[in-house]
């Protein structure tokens, strides 16, 4: 459910000739199968199923609230029509698999030692994951409408949570997330474009009612309205795709979040419908629940990339999360993490570098300050970091 910049498709060419006998109710044929793959929901709509959702991407921009996820603006035409994407597409398949977490992710808030991971990002990169899954459902669904198909898994300019409304598997809630009577708010979207002209669904209608327990627990009030969302406040932006350094605005209600945010997900009531997945690959991983952050304070880049290896963490960077790390660190109020956050000063990452400082200047004595500002001012060369230094404020 989170798009990203890259593109990810599959054109599947049916056989020849489809398979003999193929069944005519190719629907129960192709969710018999889905969810043997894994998959819990399965429905279609058609490409043209959501006119209003370019407009709205369009304002969305227009007012600044992507930030700096400027590819959206050069995909904002393609986005709002399945159809440039690929002209012959006939029937939009949209699939749902859960990644509903073991226990409730707000519990980790708690443990201000330890940095918290946003549940989707605690097990394997879902793109590897669903890709090999759907490449084997589309090719099934090729062979049995003789048509062809083309795949995506949350890669591409594809608008997968209106189309997911609109064949009925959920509705966008007043967080903008993807709500569902059957699975709550924990599930990945993949997507299959066909040629074959398939019996749509109905869409789903809004189940929110009064309630507005997403919008009031945001701890940064990234929600302007119902329904809407300013991704420059959203932690989850922030913390994943914000390149540059957090406006000192965020980072005590940042908290010990590190990598994403879960909150407006976790309050909804609608979880209680959430099932664990079936997809072992999809299993949390050890190594990703919470890590200490002392450890993830000590990682350089070769540690970073070996213990995130195969993880959505990974793509993020050592810089950015270990800078996320630093602000945890800094909420801590603990000054045992000041030998992990002494070194990062000297780092050569001005992001890292900037933080560093905000972190010290949070847990080290007022005498401490003093010796280190001076030390480090003489030979500190980014203007960012310096302001750190040069403030007039010490916890």
């Amino acid at each position: 459910m989170r798009a990203n910049p890259t593109s990810e498709t599959q054109d599947t060419r049916p056989a020849a000739t489809a398979r003999a006998g193929a069944p005519r109710d190719v629907k129960a044929v192709l969710a018999k199968r889905a969810h043997a793959l894994g998959f819990e929901i399965v429905r279609v709509t058609r490409p043209d199923a959501i006119p209003l959702s370019g407009e709205r991407l369009k304002t969305f921009l227009a007012e600044g609230r992507h930030g700096s996820m400027d590819w959206m603006e050069t995909t904002v035409d393609r986005r709002a029509d399945p159809n440039s994407l690929w002209p012959d597409a006939r029937s939009v398949v949209m699939l749902a698999m859960s990644y509903a977490p073991e226990t409730d992710p707000m519990e980790a808030l708690a443990e201000p030692l330890n940095g918290v991971v946003s549940a989707y990002a605690k097990r394997r990169d879902y793109h590897d994951v669903m890709k090999g899954k759907l490449k084997e459902l589309a090719s099934y669904l090729a062979q049995q409408t003789d048509k062809p198909v083309k795949v995506f898994v949350d890669t591409a300019p594809l608008m997968e949570k209106p189309l997911a409304e609109a064949a009925g598997i959920g509705w966008q809630g007043k967080h903008t997330n993807l709500v569902s009577r059957h699975g709550g708010s924990w599930f990945f979207l993949g997507a299959i474009l066909s040629a074959a002209e398939i019996a749509p669904d109905e869409p789903e209608r809004n189940h929110c009612g009064t309630c507005s327990r997403c919008l009031d627990v945001c701890p940064t009030k990234a929600f302007p309205a119902p329904f809407q969302l300013d991704a420059r406040r959203c932690i989850a932006y922030l913390t994943i795709e914000h390149k540059g350094h957090i406006a000192e605005e965020f980072r005590a209600a940042i908290g010990n979040r590190v990598y994403g945010c879960d909150d407006c997900l976790a309050v909804c009531p609608w979880n209680k419908y959430a099932r664990e997945t079936r997809e072992v690959r999809l299993a949390q991983l050890d190594e990703l629940d919470n890590p200490l952050l002392s450890e993830l304070l000590a990682l350089d880049d070769a540690a970073f990339r070996e213990r995130f290896r195969g993880t959505p963490v990974k793509r993020t960077g050592r810089d950015r999360v270990v800078r996320n790390g630093l602000i945890a660190a800094g909420n801590s109020k603990d000054a045992s993490l000041l030998p992990h956050v002494t070194p990062l000063l000297a780092d050569p990452s001005p992001l890292v570098r900037a933080m560093a400082v905000w972190a010290f200047r949070r847990l080290a004595s007022a005498d401490e300050i003093a010796a280190t500002r001076s030390r480090h001012l003489a030979r500190e060369t980014d203007g960012d970091v310096r302001s750190e230094w040069t403030s007039g404020r010490d916890a």
